[in-house]
């Protein structure tokens, strides 16, 4: 059973268990090279924000689906090729059967509370907030290396979204290296509600061959300000509003202000959450249309 249903509250939000899908941001992403099959090597510094969208879950007899939240209404949860979220539902399934364990219809309802395509991971954070509640419900366990590559065959950000801690991310984001000294952020996320073609960003390229990250010594402020997001300046020619974005959270006294992903997310660094959560209510009642979220990373 698969719907969009807005308003209902449906079994699986009632059973009180849930998985929160954190928003990923991209500190810096260097694209420092491209494999003979196309795929972009990366180096990325990655953490996440304590704010996202929310999977619940709950024994059902039958399988079923269901969504809401402020960007639900842009899903199709019709086609189960599609939806991640269902994706990971089905090989998670299939994978603990091939290992001789039960996995029982389940009731999923998805509170979409990120924007769609926004550079912040969100179809990534859903499905690996899916096979982490679904290994809870189902009371089973799946070896490092079966996850792992379970997890890569949804999606380059689901890995290090399924680690949900920050970490330097390598290759096409399968590499990665815990950055537990990473300290807590306080950030504001905004987003123009613009759609952004990836390919289209990534073949835009004046370079595929940058300058990777290097040392991580030092202060992380003086460290995330001499890095980048290479996709940033093609996106802002691609969406104007990109720049405009930034400028916008960089008038709130933002520390720094940087595109996440491919966007058109774009983030600001403040120096206490206090600051952050002003701004992002400055922000909004400015540009009641576009989306804007408070947050505080993960980290020390």
């Amino acid at each position: 059973m698969l719907s969009n249903s807005l308003n209902q509250e449906r079994p699986a939000q009632k059973a009180g268990f849930f998985e929160l899908a954190p928003a990923k941001i991209n500190l810096a992403l260097h694209v420092v090279g491209q494999r003979a099959d196309g795929y972009h090597l990366l180096e990325t510094i990655v953490t996440f924000a304590d704010k996202g969208d929310r999977l619940h879950f709950a024994p059902a007899e039958a399988d079923s689906f269901h969504v809401s939240g402020r960007f639900g209404h842009l899903l199709h949860p019709t086609d189960a090729t599609q939806n991640l979220v269902l994706r990971a539902r089905d090989r998670l399934r299939q994978a603990l059967q091939d290992a001789g364990h039960e996995a029982p219809p389940v009731a999923l309802h998805l509170e979409k509370n990120l924007p769609i395509a926004a550079g912040i991971g969100g179809g990534s954070a859903d499905a690996a907030a899916a096979i982490r509640g679904l290994l809870r419900l189902w009371n089973a366990e799946l070896v490092e290396a079966v996850l792992a590559t379970l997890a890569l065959s949804l999606g380059a950000d689901v890995p290090m979204c399924l680690k949900g801690e920050p970490l330097l991310a390598r290759g096409i984001g399968e590499e990665m290296t815990p950055l537990p000294m990473l300290p807590s952020l306080p950030v504001v996320l905004g987003n123009p509600l613009v759609g952004v073609s990836t390919p289209e960003i990534f073949r835009r390229l004046p370079n595929k061959n940058n300058d990777p990250i290097g040392a991580l010594d030092g202060d992380w402020m003086d460290v995330l300000h001499r890095l980048r997001n290479d996709l940033e300046p093609p996106a802002r020619l691609l969406v104007p509003e990109v720049e405009q974005l930034s400028a916008e959270i960089k008038a709130e006294g933002a520390l720094l202000t940087r595109m996440s992903g491919s966007g058109a997310t774009c983030f600001g660094i403040f120096r206490n959450a206090e600051a952050a959560e002003h701004a992002a209510a400055n922000l909004a009642a400015k540009r009641p249309d576009w989306y804007f979220q408070a947050a505080q990373t993960v980290g020390a």
